[in-house]
């Protein structure tokens, strides 16, 4: 058995990779035990430099690394440079960062000396997705391996060429052979090896479904895990936003890496006193982002990642449409090789709806008119994930108060973009999932806090 790895754009296999066999899994998670057992015994300082060298490699290889991203999975090379920068980024965040996070705590007691220290747990596991398949992979690998961890990568079927770039690029920054192995495993292997003593802890970004297994399973070996799982981001325009802000704003969101994003603004909800200005204004930011070559610098929309997930797309689509909605843009799918889905404006999606209740992955906006400012905010919670939201308004105050109090999620964003930054923590909520990644709790998931009591 084996993953193929074909170009979007095209249909065309690009390549099988076999999968591993049981004697080759056990000679890498050898390998990678023992590696980690040298790794974590060195000073946190002799580490860093590692993830120096990664980010400059990241940086170097920039563009060849966009190239792979296009032709496994349809990024456009832009997004597909930037993501590789921001995996730079995150690298270089960690090595700045990593000292003051990781250091001793002291703390005042009736001892004679009580601290708090960090230490590592040793092998985290890492089940990783398609569509960042730089950027998911990094920014859960470069703090793991900072605190001393070692990280096996379980990447998607479709990127395993992106997974082998970049286990040859953190070896060619020296870090130790073994401790970031590329595992080829089908699903069924990879939850047998969560429940491996040598495993200290998971992380996965994905599905809901595949969240709630993983869970389930390193629960029952009792081992720390951080989900980053589905989303059904709300973006609320109140009466007082600066109208082509928002609409800028949230299609920028909705199409980033071709509508293919966790954190994507899937619903665009504003008071229907709005449809006149706002509708007009996302119609036109959408028919901006025209199908083409994802290796085309000028690119702005690729293909989908696979078939199945243009299929599932449309699908949803028409759900909408039959159950009320009215398109206004796109959703016809072309007659072209490749997975290819146009941009495509849904108005007048309401609860009830697949629009409105499912997760979109693809390039496709729902407008939801609310009757007021108040259902819009209760439409904005109406939904059982949690991961960003964001609302536009002038009264900033107001914003804030909204997003602290009002909206459910890890990350509310006012007048802004959601996304992740390697200074902030990032992950949700409810069936968005728990734990987090990035900024300095990032840096303390997989680590023991250990309690030194000195009498």
């Amino acid at each position: 058995m084996s993953f193929q790895s074909i170009q979007p754009s095209t249909g065309r296999m690009l390549a099988t990779w076999p999968l591993l066999g049981a004697r080759e899994l056990e000679e890498r998670l050898a390998a990678a035990e023992g590696a980690w057992r040298s790794w974590a015994g060195l000073d946190l300082d002799a580490r860093l430099p590692v993830l120096v060298r990664a980010a400059d490699l990241l940086d170097a290889r920039a563009d060849s690394l966009a190239r792979r991203m296009a032709d496994e999975m349809g990024k456009p090379v832009s997004q597909g440079v930037a993501e590789a920068r921001k995996c730079a980024w995150v690298c270089r965040w960690v090595v700045e960062n990593a000292n003051r996070v990781l250091a001793d705590r002291p703390v005042e007691t009736d001892a004679r000396r009580s601290y708090v220290c960090h230490q590592p747990l040793g092998l985290i596991l890492g089940i990783m997705p398609w569509n960042f398949p730089l950027w998911q992979v990094v920014r859960a690998a470069a703090p793991a391996l900072a605190a001393g961890n070692g990280f096996l990568l379980k990447h998607a079927p479709t990127t395993q060429g992106c997974a082998e770039d970049l286990e040859a690029l953190f070896l060619d920054a020296g870090l130790p052979p073994g401790l970031l192995p590329n595992l080829r495993l089908d699903v069924a292997a990879a939850g047998q090896l969560i429940g491996d003593p040598r495993v200290a802890g998971v992380t996965l970004t994905g599905s809901t479904t595949a969240g709630r297994r993983v869970a389930e399973l390193a629960g029952r070996h009792l081992k720390p895990c951080v989900l980053e799982l589905g989303g059904s981001d709300p973006g609320v325009v109140l009466e007082d936003a600066d109208l082509e802000l928002a609409a800028s704003t949230l299609v920028a969101s909705r199409m980033i890496n071709n509508g293919q994003s966790c954190i994507a603004c899937k619903r665009i909800i504003a008071p229907a006193s709005l449809r006149e200005r706002l509708e007009p204004l996302v119609l036109d930011a959408m028919r901006s982002h025209v199908m083409g070559d994802p290796r085309d610098p000028a690119c702005r929309l690729g293909p989908l990642a696979r078939a199945d997930l243009r299929d599932t797309l449309h699908d949803q689509v028409r759900r909408s449409l039959d159950a009320g909605a009215r398109l206004l843009l796109g959703g016809q799918v072309p007659e072209r090789p490749g997975f290819w889905y146009p941009a495509t404006v849904l108005g007048g999606v309401r609860p009830g709806m697949a629009a409105f209740e499912e997760e979109l992955f693809g390039p496709v906006a729902a407008l939801c008119w609310a009757r007021d400012e108040a259902e819009a905010l209760e439409w904005a919670a109406a939904t059982p994930y949690g991961l960003g939201a964001s609302v536009f308004t002038r009264d900033l105050e107001r914003g804030e108060a909204l997003a602290r109090e009002v909206l459910p999620a890890g990350g509310v964003f006012v007048n802004g973009l959601v996304r992740s930054d390697p200074r902030l923590p990032f992950g949700g909520v409810r069936e968005s999932g728990h734990g987090r990644e990035l900024g300095d709790e990032g840096l303390r998931a997989f680590v023991n806090i250990k309690t030194i009591f000195i009498a």
